[in-house]
């Protein structure tokens, strides 16, 4: 998910630069998503990781 997020922000600096404001302000916001969504989900699995074996 990381890979995706980061494909979408060199997708949304490079149309910057040539001068596509929509379509770097969606993939911007797609990227600002998935990195989101990776954080939650990070996160999620260091707590859940870190609980002790169950007897």
């Amino acid at each position: 998910m990381l890979y995706y997020s980061i494909v979408f922000l060199v997708i949304a600096l490079i149309a910057a630069a040539l001068g596509f404001g929509g379509i770097a302000g969606t993939a911007t916001g797609i990227a600002k998503l998935l990195f989101l969504v990776f954080l939650v989900l990070f996160v999620i699995s260091l707590v859940l990781g870190r609980r002790p074996p169950a007897t």
